[in-house]
């Protein structure tokens, strides 16, 4: 994989929720993540039309202590829950960052079914762009990958 630039994001409050977020067409990014401090949940969901896992999700615990990775390839959304205050997270991307062909889809739509780690009552805190991110239906009638 040719990484083309890195990137690293702090966090100072638990249960930041950043994501779903994916590039598409002609910019799609693959993604390499790993925690330089604290731990997140992080997670990827299918979104390639046509793949017989489309809106399936897959996640794991990263963390600095663990010193784990995860790829993610082009054709899935990333988001990722911190677990703890104080975390950064560093990954390398296949593609340069291009805001318009940035998307994003809502963390919690009910057709992915993410089983994000937070408590009944609990709302993580997101930014004002992920509060309003689209369903996965919509991204799907988009035609965008």
């Amino acid at each position: 994989m040719d990484w083309v630039q890195e990137n690293q994001s702090f966090s100072a409050e638990r249960h930041v929720l950043r994501g779903l977020h994916l590039q598409v067409n002609p910019t799609p990014q693959a993604k390499l993540i790993r925690v330089l401090k604290g731990s997140i949940y992080d997670v990827a969901v299918d979104v390639r039309p046509g793949s017989p896992s489309f809106g399936r999700w897959v996640s794991c615990e990263l963390s600095a202590d663990a010193f784990n990775q995860l790829y993610i390839p082009t054709g899935f959304a990333h988001g990722f829950l911190t677990l703890e205050p104080g975390v950064e997270v560093f990954y390398k991307v296949s593609a340069t960052y291009s805001p318009s062909f940035e998307r994003g889809i809502i963390w919690n739509d009910r057709d992915i079914g993410i089983d994000w780690p937070l408590k009944p009552g609990e709302q993580p805190v997101l930014s004002a762009k992920d509060a309003i991110a689209m369903s996965l239906a919509a991204f799907a009638a988009s035609g965008e990958i």
